[in-house]
């Protein structure tokens, strides 16, 4: 528990990313949303089997009170929606299954659209912050909608768990236009649980939190 101060990495960088752009004076126009809760004990903590409401009005089952990042960040992903952005991307210490996965050498990349991933890859390769892009299947997305008792469950099945969380995260991006041409928002998903602190080969930092990510948005911002 001594080390949890780095789960809250995401939203540092979120922050550090304003403070940055503002030191370089950018002039256009974004909207940072910083997306957090206290893990404490509680009379009304929320429990393993509860169905809580989200924003978007959809319903979530809790199988694993340890996945509240993903509770509040399906929040702000809803909230981006109504500043009708170009894009959205999220970055989160999310889970531990992406250290499994690239260890702590690469940051999980998710998104829902080729030109974003692709767009935001060569921005963090270009500050030698490497982003590698992960799937977002229709298996993993079956994982996460197959509640009986709600609309979406907070747990997928035990192996490919970061690739499930992004999925359980696609559910709640927005949606914009109307009839048949109405879709999600681009949105990208940084999975930062194993390049966010931890890392021997940073050069940038002897221990602790890296700030990862904040120079690869800074690139990708500023160089539009």
């Amino acid at each position: 528990m001594d080390e949890m101060k780095f789960d809250m990495h995401g939203s540092a960088t979120v922050f550090g990313l304003m403070v940055a752009l503002h030191g370089i004076g950018h002039q256009g126009h974004m909207m940072a949303i910083s997306c957090m809760a206290e893990n404490t004990l509680a009379g009304n903590a929320y429990r393993p089997g509860d169905v809580i409401d989200t924003y978007s009005g959809k319903t979530v089952e809790v199988l694993n009170t340890d996945a509240e990042g993903r509770l509040v960040l399906a929040d702000g992903l809803w909230k981006a929606g109504e500043y009708d952005p170009a894009y959205i991307i999220d970055l989160a210490t999310l889970t531990g299954a992406v250290v499994v996965a690239l260890g702590h050498e690469a940051t999980g990349l998710w998104s829902n659209d080729d030109t974003l991933r692709e767009n935001l890859r060569k921005a963090a390769a270009e500050v030698d912050e490497l982003a590698w892009p992960m799937p977002l299947l229709p298996a993993f997305e079956k994982q996460v909608t197959g509640s009986k008792i709600a609309d979406v469950k907070n747990l997928g099945e035990p192996y490919g768990g970061s690739n499930s969380a992004a999925a359980f995260l696609k559910q709640f991006v927005p949606e914009k236009g109307e009839g048949d041409d109405k879709k999600q928002y681009p949105w990208a998903h940084l999975d930062i649980a194993g390049t966010a602190w931890g890392t021997s080969t940073n050069a940038t930092v002897d221990h602790g939190a890296t700030g990862v990510h904040v120079r690869t948005l800074v690139h990708l911002i500023d160089g539009e």
